[in-house]
């Protein structure tokens, strides 16, 4: 295994380079996890200390069951690159329930929409959200289409529908948020659902719902008969 110190390494070659340039996705194993450690040892560059962490835990499907000590005991591991490993692995974990359990959540009442992101949404900017909802009303994926005032103008139901067909969604509800604390409805409101059901009714992606939401109240078009 070639030591080669990242500092001799052409800039356009380097991991943290490639990835401002071609993203993360681009980047192998040992080239993310050099870029969290950031410093080698005076035998091993960065990268090759990546890979051989890798290689003594038996790669990085072995991580999630790491610990302090366990990774003390790899040479040139000490207790910030340790540290430095756990909280990814951490957030990892966090991250994974997190998915889990939003995609467990099944809506079957407005409330849900209301609860689910009275606490996620900004207090102060409008944002408009979609969530998509398989066969039985569960929550798939979320997506955040943009922030500002809703106006026919900003809102592209093709945005929309785009991640619908690609998620094999059968339904949608959209909510955004009123941060005045009036949920009623405006012109612009009303024309952007009327828009998207439409479009919805014509490719068999279903508008269950637009909510919008205040801090203390919403307004379903659905309970109110305008879907």
């Amino acid at each position: 295994m070639e030591n080669i110190k990242i500092k001799k390494i052409p800039k356009c070659d380097r991991p943290r380079e490639r990835m401002i340039t071609s993203g993360p996705k681009s980047l192998s194993n040992e080239e993310l996890l050099a870029i969290l450690i950031r410093t080698g040892t005076k035998d091993l560059s960065v990268k090759n200390l990546s890979s051989y962490i890798l290689s003594k835990i038996g790669g990085i499907e072995k991580m999630k069951e790491l610990n302090y000590h366990n990774l003390l005991k790899i040479k040139g591991v000490g207790e910030a690159k340790a540290c430095t490993i756990l909280a990814l692995i951490e957030l990892s974990k966090r991250m994974n329930r997190k998915i889990n359990t939003i995609q467990r959540v099944k809506i079957n009442h407005v409330k849900k929409v209301y609860e689910y992101f009275r606490t996620k949404i900004s207090p102060t900017q409008e944002e408009f959200f979609c969530l998509y909802l398989d066969s039985k009303k569960r929550v798939i994926d979320e997506e955040l289409l943009f922030k500002g005032t809703v106006n026919h103008s900003l809102v592209h139901p093709r945005d929309i529908f785009k991640k619908a067909y690609t998620l094999n969604a059968p339904f949608i509800i959209c909510t955004h948020n009123h941060p005045s604390g009036d949920v009623m409805p405006s012109k612009d409101d009303i024309y952007v659902t009327e828009r998207i059901k439409k479009i919805g009714d014509l490719t068999g992606v279903k508008l269950v719902d637009h909510v919008i939401i205040s801090e203390n109240n919403y307004y379903s078009f659905l309970e109110n008969g305008q879907i």
